[in-house]
């Protein structure tokens, strides 16, 4: 990911998280969401001469690569842990 784009997502996760608040993505509409986060969509689309749609996409896949990211350093870690176990029952990742 580059500088660029890692600060494009933690701009959008910043206003989401002062937007969204308390919300509960597990249970609010994913539309709902979205349509929360519009404003700043628009807002970098105006200033980077891209349509909304290419803001979402670039988002959307920059949030995955950075949860794909997150999920490999867990998954590292939870392996240096069970490197260490000497013949204790091992923690799991799948």
């Amino acid at each position: 990911m580059t500088e660029e784009n890692r600060k494009l997502l933690e701009r959008i996760n910043s206003f989401a998280e002062s937007t969204l608040g308390e919300i509960d993505p597990q249970k609010t509409q994913v539309s709902v969401q979205l349509d929360k986060l519009k404003p700043i969509m628009e807002e970098i689309a105006a200033e980077k001469g891209m349509t909304l749609e290419d803001v979402f996409i670039l988002y959307m896949d920059l949030q995955s690569e950075a949860s794909c990211a997150s999920n490999e350093k867990l998954k590292e870690s939870l392996q240096d842990l069970n490197d260490g176990f000497d013949g204790g029952s091992p923690l799991l990742f799948r």
